[in-house]
């Protein structure tokens, strides 16, 4: 099966094989905030929390940060960041707007805009 090449789009990061690899460990890490105990372990000890689930330092750091934008870099999948975000009270707007470069309020009348 052939697939068609389209050139990458500028500001966008590919998530392909080789980002779901070095994305594992926080993708994994976010997947387990499914459950109520891991959201409330991760929030006593993140450090811990990160160390257990294996995230190299990169992945701790824009963790630390709450950066969406750097955690994406660092292979994460915008499905399972939304998980982490929502410990933190973010919603999709809140993650489009670090995408996007503007603020939250700016990216809602974005979206609105787009509607009409």
């Amino acid at each position: 099966m052939e697939f068609d090449h389209h050139p990458p789009i500028e500001g966008t990061t590919l998530f392909d094989g080789r980002m779901a690899m070095k994305g594992y460990a926080l993708n994994k890490m976010c997947y387990s905030f499914n459950e109520a105990e891991a959201r409330a372990a991760f929030l006593a000890d993140p450090e811990g929390y990160m160390t257990r689930f294996g995230l190299n330092a990169a992945q701790k750091e824009a963790v630390r940060a709450k950066d969406v934008l750097a955690m994406i870099a660092q292979g994460g999948n915008v499905y399972y960041l939304a998980k982490f975000a929502g410990i933190y009270g973010m919603n999709m707007q809140d993650i489009g707007a670090q995408q996007t470069g503007v603020t939250v309020e700016a990216f809602k009348e974005k979206l609105l805009k787009a509607g009409r």
